[in-house]
């Protein structure tokens, strides 16, 4: 399987004033997608402490919905970055660079993040951003509350790049499809995995996917063809489907090249109770 992979970044601006107003973009009860073309300049937002820095912000907690992590797709300019980026002392965070480079210091130590480049950040880790190159980073930005367990240790942060990382394949599939991970599943300490999935042309998931983890998935390369909560919808480079828990979900990757996307699921913890109030 080629290693040698391009990644969609937004771009920004605005459509001409001649483009048609309807799209794919959908908001449903069970899932969203948000396709690359929504993704303009006026939904932009920003954050406090970072320098010459915008983002998009494609998924967050809402209630009755995916409650469990936010993802933003991060475009910093060059000399910009922050001190101070996350203000959350319960937040855990991944980083992975789509386009450009950037340098990132994690307890004093200082990393060069290229594209492919990932980044683990546990909570209350001391972590810095700058983008010292002459071009933007962009670069996805995941974050849920780590849910602490007596007796198991915070993980610490590491830093790896997904060219540098075998895929594990799924058995039985013909070598069609495969899962690069960043973690060991088996390990307890992580309460969230972030990995690329991949699909070469034909690959298919074979059956309507429908287990209790919520899902972000970023198209990274290609395109295909998703089967959600009874519905067909096609998903290309640079869309994002999010997924509630529960949401039926398989897919048809038609080609004519790979098929990728960056997936985000929450794992390893009991179900919380809502607990009347006394």
């Amino acid at each position: 399987m080629s290693k040698k992979n391009t990644y969609y970044a937004p771009t920004g601006g605005l459509p001409p004033q001649t483009q048609l107003l309807s799209d794919r973009a959908i908001f449903t009860e069970a899932y969203a997608i948000i396709p690359k073309r929504v993704m303009t300049d006026i939904v932009t937002s920003f954050l406090p402490f970072w320098e010459k820095m915008r983002m998009w912000v494609i998924a967050r907690p809402l209630s009755g919905f995916a409650e469990t992590f936010s993802q933003y797709i991060v475009e910093v300019e060059a000399g910009g970055g922050s001190n101070r980026p996350e203000l959350d002392e319960s937040a855990q965070g991944v980083i992975f660079v789509v386009e450009g480079e950037m340098d990132l210091t994690i307890e004093g130590a200082s990393h060069n993040l290229i594209s492919g480049g990932y980044a683990y950040l546990p909570p209350g880790c001391k972590w810095t951003l700058k983008n010292n190159s002459a071009e933007h980073v962009k670069f996805h930005w995941v974050r849920k509350a780590y849910q602490f367990v007596e007796g198991l240790d915070v993980p610490e942060a590491f830093v790896a790049n997904e060219q540098d990382i075998e895929p594990t394949v799924m058995p039985d599939t013909g070598d069609v499809w495969a899962t690069t991970r960043f973690v060991d599943p088996s390990d307890m300490r992580h309460d969230m995995h972030v990995t690329i999935v991949t699909f070469q042309p034909g690959g298919v998931i074979p059956f309507d996917e429908t287990h209790v983890m919520e899902h972000g998935l970023y198209v990274l390369e290609g395109k295909a063809v998703y089967h959600l909560n009874g519905e067909w919808v096609e998903v290309e480079a640079g869309d994002f489907m999010w997924l509630r828990a529960f949401c039926p979900q398989s897919c048809y990757a038609g080609g004519p090249g790979p098929f990728r996307y960056l997936l985000y699921k929450d794992v390893n913890r009991q179900m919380p109770f809502i607990r009347p109030k006394s």
